[in-house]
C-alpha cells in the first residue's frame, strides 16, 4: 500500500506542470497600443467565445509596451500604433517578422470638451491653433516617443504650426490620458485619434488634420519572438471578416485582406 501511495504521488507531481503548461496554452497575452482598447476588447471577446481561449490584453503607448517586451515581458502578440515601433521590434528580434501585417488605419483629429464653445474648424497651413487654445494647453502624446504625439508633431511641422503651438503642448504618456484630460475639461484642446474621440461622449472632434500632413496612421500586428503556438490562431482571427466588422464598428479603417 505504501508503495502504491508513493507511485501515485510521483504521477501527480509529474502531471501538475503538464496541466499548468496546458492552461498557459489556453491563454493569449496581447500587448497593444492604448488607442485599441475598446475595439480590441470587442475582438478578444469574440475570439474567446469562438475558440474558448482566454485573451489578456495590456494597453499602453507602443513605445512603452515594446520596451516591456524587450525586458522580457511574456507577450504573444504586439500591436503598435505606428510602423516605427514595430520596426524597432524587428531590429531587436523581438517579433517574428514573417508574421507582421498592417492591420488598421486611423485619422488624427483635434478635440475639445463637449461643452466647449469652439465651433468646427478647418485645419490647414497657418491655422491659428495656439490662439484657439487661449490660455490653456493642447494635450497629446509625448512627441519624442508616443505615436500619436509623433503624428501630431509631423502634422504641426508640415502645416507651419509647430513653432507657435509647441510652447502650449502638454505631452502625456499615451493617447487615452490625453483624451481623459480634455474630457475632464483640464485642457481646452487635444490631438488624438478619431477612434478615441468616438469612445468618449464628453469630447467633440472639432477638426481633422489633413492626411498628407503626417505619415499614414498604420497599426501593424505581429507574433512576438517568444509567442506560444496558439497565438498564430489569434493573429489570423485579427485578420478575419468577423474582426473587420468589429474594428470598423469602432471607426478604424481595416487594412488587412480578410482571410476567414
Amino acid at each position: 500500500m505504501k508503495h502504491c501511495r508513493i507511485v501515485l504521488a510521483v504521477i501527480f507531481a509529474l502531471l501538475v506542470p503538464i496541466n499548468g503548461a496546458f492552461a498557459q496554452e489556453k491563454t493569449i497575452l496581447v500587448f497593444a497600443a492604448a488607442s485599441l482598447k475598446d475595439a480590441l476588447d470587442d475582438v478578444n471577446a469574440a475570439f474567446s467565445e469562438t475558440t474558448g481561449v482566454k485573451v489578456t490584453a495590456s494597453y499602453a503607448a507602443s513605445s512603452q509596451i515594446i520596451k516591456q517586451i524587450e525586458q522580457g515581458a511574456p507577450a504573444d502578440i504586439f500591436i503598435s500604433a505606428d510602423l516605427d515601433w514595430m520596426d524597432y521590434g524587428a531590429q531587436k528580434q523581438l517579433i517574428k517578422e514573417a508574421t507582421r501585417v498592417n492591420l488598421l488605419g486611423n485619422r488624427l483629429v483635434l478635440i475639445a470638451p463637449g461643452d466647449s464653445k469652439v465651433e468646427r474648424v478647418t485645419i490647414g497651413p497657418n491655422f491659428p491653433l495656439a490662439a484657439l487654445a487661449g490660455d490653456g494647453r493642447i494635450v497629446t502624446g509625448d512627441v519624442r516617443a508616443v505615436p500619436v504625439g509623433r503624428y501630431a508633431k509631423a502634422a504641426l511641422e508640415k502645416l507651419g504650426l509647430w513653432e507657435s503651438a509647441q510652447p502650449k503642448l502638454a505631452m502625456v504618456e499615451n493617447v487615452r490620458v490625453a483624451l481623459a484630460l480634455v474630457a475632464r475639461g483640464e485642457a481646452p484642446l487635444g490631438i488624438v485619434y478619431e477612434t478615441d474621440a468616438r469612445t468618449e461622449p464628453k469630447v467633440r472632434a472639432i477638426g481633422v488634420f489633413p492626411p498628407d500632413s503626417h505619415p499614414p496612421i498604420i497599426y501593424p500586428a505581429a507574433l512576438t519572438a517568444e509567442a506560444k503556438a496558439g497565438a498564430a490562431e489569434y493573429l489570423a482571427f485579427l485578420q478575419s471578416a468577423a474582426a473587420k466588422q468589429l474594428f470598423e464598428n469602432r471607426g478604424f479603417v481595416f487594412l488587412a485582406k480578410p482571410n476567414l
